[in-house]
């Protein structure tokens, strides 16, 4: 009789054993972060993927695409979490996601941010230095462009000056195209679609190091923007502009956020700046690193800040795998 209870407590405890087995089987699913095509959220990733997989113990992905293909995957549960959510560039549907239920707003990544149509500094003021006189001395904002085409005269095409538009599979490829439009642009300016953030940056870079004119889309934080001094022009109507200053949100899906509380209690303490973001894609361009590279260097730069986030024995084991 003894042996029978021994065998039924033992059988009892094989199947507790596999029923925690598979409660912990959730625990242990995977993350998945919607990654489009800039940098900034790809090093933000690479941030919250150390601290999810070396101190929560988690699996985690990574989903491309377009920035409207990703925030619709949020929304249908494809993806976790958006760890960089431009939402005045996709109001639309952000606000019908939340309105639905299908996402939530866990906390703002950083809020000095600023975006639009940018010029070298010289082309407005020259630079003695370099021998480059004003080009453009009166251009201060998007609609001055119109007196000044013959500077940023097209290559490929004469008569008409170039504006480089937005990457494509950006939102804001669709707001450039608006400002070109209603702003009077088409009228003097053919818009230039760069094709990648790269080709967008390698434009500039060679315009700039030659001390020659360029303007076109860009935005910050970017690594190019930090280097270079760039001017920003000024919208047309300043109350209701075309790029309005905006908080850059961590959303997550619904059904994620509600079934894991410790690692959105993580993602709603997370918050940086355009500043340190900033230098974490400077850190990237001057030292030829990944994402990842920057992530451990921005973990081990700014450790008092981000271990405020997390548990300290979440912080130590993060620590301790860098």
């Amino acid at each position: 009789m003894k042996r029978f209870k021994i065998r039924l407590i033992s059988g009892l405890m094989v199947i507790l054993s596999l029923g925690l087995a598979a409660c912990g089987a959730e625990d242990d699913e995977t993350i998945v972060f919607a990654e489009p095509e800039w940098e900034s959220i790809w090093f933000h990733n690479s941030v919250a993927q150390i601290i999810a997989e070396e101190g929560y113990g988690y699996d985690t992905d990574t989903q491309t695409g377009s920035s409207p293909a990703t925030l619709q995957g949020l929304r249908d549960g494809d993806i976790d979490v958006y760890m960089e959510t431009w939402i005045e560039n996709m109001r639309e549907p952000y606000e019908a996601g939340l309105d639905a239920g299908e996402i939530v707003e866990l906390s703002t990544n950083f809020d000095d941010n600023d975006q639009g149509l940018y010029v070298p500094t010289y082309v407005i003021e020259g630079d003695e230095g370099e021998g480059i006189e004003p080009m453009a001395p009166d251009l201060e904002s998007v609609g001055d462009l119109e007196e000044y085409w013959e500077v940023f005269e097209d290559p490929d095409e004469d008569g008409v000056g170039r504006i480089y538009g937005s990457p494509p599979g950006y939102e804001a490829e669709t707001i450039v195209d608006a400002m070109y439009e209603e702003v009077g642009l088409n009228e003097n300016y053919n818009l230039f679609s760069p094709g990648s953030e790269a080709a967008l940056n390698t434009s500039l870079v060679t315009e700039y190091e030659d001390g020659e004119p360029w303007v076109g889309y860009n935005w910050e934080p970017t690594w190019i923007i930090g280097l270079l001094d760039m001017t920003l022009l000024e919208e047309e109507d300043p109350d209701d502009p075309f790029f309005p200053s905006q908080p850059v949100t961590i959303t997550a899906n619904s059904s994620f956020a509600e079934n894991d509380d410790e690692f959105v209690a993580f993602l709603e303490q997370y918050e940086t700046s355009s500043d340190i973001t900033g230098e974490a894609l400077h850190y990237m361009e001057e030292n030829d690193a990944d994402e990842q590279e920057a992530a451990e260097w921005f973990l081990e730069e700014y450790e008092d800040l981000w271990t405020e986030w997390v548990p300290e024995d979440v912080g130590e084991d993060v620590l301790a795998s860098l």
